[in-house]
């Protein structure tokens, strides 16, 4: 993920290297000629301003009330992480999600049905799924009907029996309405599913996923996804991992279907929809490359789609295999003035990304989307790492060594980030530019400890024994004790916790 202030300094004239975020971190006729095989904080509203209203059914109350079945425990509203208490839900764990979804830019409705495959890890009597606006028809538990009710983003639902410990079970979900964004003034901007004139620009970092579909909408529940998108003949849809089948055309609308078959944080799922050129093809070392563009930035999409191949193919050298079965990138018109690294389809939202950029949203596909974090407060394991693959990847290109990057940004003595540690992110200002630079510094600092033999791998141990699953902060403090042989507890207290500039280490 990279912020909206760096967004504008990429279109706008080079000035001297100084602290910041990083991007957020960020077909149709084509399209079928080949196959690719292979997410609010507190306070955050629905609508922003200047963007359509959304009308008609997005907040009509559910028709059923949800009475708990006998004999087993409520779930929790939340997932547990003290930060974002309602984000998420409890007593269950998603296995996989199979979501068919047919959307009109003309009317701006989505009609959907949500089949999700989850294992409860309590007794459980009544659960919850996140849901932002929308109307919910039906809801069935094990393919019976059961009663559901809405408050605010919670949908809560009483199976017919109560679901016993370790059971698994299948909830599917009708639904349907204008899908509305999130906004937060204090933190984002603008999120989630955004309607734009030719379809939906769709980045849902960190819990935009519940303005398009029922969810445990929260990074420590992962889980495989299908998507089945009818749009109007034209329009491309695109989505995570790899196309299943050629789109198919019927009746002036067609159909695309994808698959991401790797474990994936609902705030990175996307159906973003639009007019798109492509160009696909793999990476010199054979992984499957898509790059799309809207038309406005034809110009960008070669150099998107070699660029993208080329950084995805070093990473790959630098953190080890890459995680997932196809790279990419998107270029979208809507002028979000963020990017977001959405899993196998980082997206830029209305500029044309410099490879400092894609550099950054490809490193997530290591740090944040295969190694994910379990609680909001770790982010910097994220973006600090992101962070720091662009200083790496500027050293790599010789173009200005990390070390030299990182007196920079140290020398900056007055900077708000020494005020802010970047080790427990704050609810408030996820995003602050501590998270990203702070966070990079961090982990430079820890390069000069250790030295690069033992940094090198712990950045490959940390990717690979972590695959697909979440982590923590004190893991990673513990793996690098580990790797490096090291009492490290001074280091990472002086640059993660303290609210000031180290001066010792």
């Amino acid at each position: 993920m990279a912020s909206g202030r760096l967004a504008h300094a990429l279109i706008t004239p080079a000035a001297p290297p100084r602290p910041r975020p990083a991007l957020r971190a960020t077909l149709a006729g084509a399209l079928a000629l080949a196959v690719l095989t292979g997410c609010a904080p507190s306070g955050a509203t629905d609508e922003p301003p200047g963007l359509p209203k959304a009308t008609g059914t997005a907040t009509a109350p559910a028709t059923s009330q949800a009475t708990p079945a006998a004999g087993g425990a409520v779930g929790a509203p939340g997932i547990g992480d003290p930060d974002f208490p309602t984000d998420g839900n409890g007593g269950y764990d998603v296995r996989h999600y199979n979501l068919v979804l047919a959307y009109d830019p003309a009317t701006k409705h989505l009609d959907g049905t949500a089949t999700i495959q989850a294992r409860a890890t309590q007794e459980l009597a009544r659960f919850n799924l996140d849901l932002s606006g929308l109307t919910v028809q039906s809801v069935r538990v094990g393919g019976t009907p059961a009663q559901f009710s809405r408050q605010g983003t919670e949908l809560s639902v009483s199976p017919p029996a109560a679901l016993k410990d370790d059971q698994d079970f299948t909830v599917e979900v009708r639904y349907g309405g204008r899908p509305g964004p999130i906004r937060d003034a204090n933190n984002l901007g603008v999120y989630g599913f955004v309607a734009t004139p030719d379809g939906a620009f769709v980045t849902c970092e960190p819990n935009g996923a519940k303005t398009w579909f029922p969810g445990n909408d929260h990074p420590a529940d992962k889980a495989t996804f299908d998507f089945s998108i009818t749009v109007p003949q034209g329009v491309t849809a695109l989505a995570n991992g790899e196309m299943t089948a050629q789109p198919a055309t019927s009746g002036g609308k067609t159909t695309y279907t994808w698959r991401e078959r790797h474990p994936m944080v609902t705030y990175l799922a996307t159906m973003t929809l639009g007019k798109f050129q492509l160009k696909q093809g793999k990476t010199e070392d054979g992984i499957p490359n898509l790059a799309a563009v809207d038309p406005q930035y034809a110009d960008s999409l070669q150099r998107l789609y070699t660029t993208s191949g080329e950084i995805t193919d070093y990473w790959s050298t630098v953190f080890g295999p890459y995680p997932f079965s196809s790279t990419g990138g998107v270029v979208d018109d809507f002028n979000a003035g963020y990017a977001l690294e959405n899993q196998t389809k980082p997206i830029y939202g209305g500029f044309d990304p410099d490879e400092t950029i894609i550099a950054h949203e490809l490193a997530h596909q290591w740090f944040g989307n295969s190694v994910s974090i379990r609680r909001w407060q770790d982010l910097w394991l994220n973006e600090g790492f992101a962070t720091y693959a662009e200083w790496l990847w500027s050293e790599h290109k010789g173009k200005g060594t990390a070390e030299a990057m990182f007196k920079t940004y140290y020398n900056s003595k007055d900077d708000p980030m020494w005020a802010y540690p970047p080790g427990k992110a704050r609810p408030d200002d996820l995003f602050n530019n501590s998270v990203y630079t702070r966070g990079g510094l961090t982990l430079h600092a820890l390069r000069q400890r250790i030295g690069d033999p033992a940094f090198f791998k712990l950045l490959r141990d940390w990717a690979q024994e972590n695959k697909y699953g979440n982590a923590t902060t004190d893991q990673f403090i513990a793996m690098a004790e580990k790797v490096s042989g090291k009492d490290l507890d001074k280091l990472f207290q002086a640059w993660l916790f303290t609210p000031e500039r180290p001066t010792s280490w």
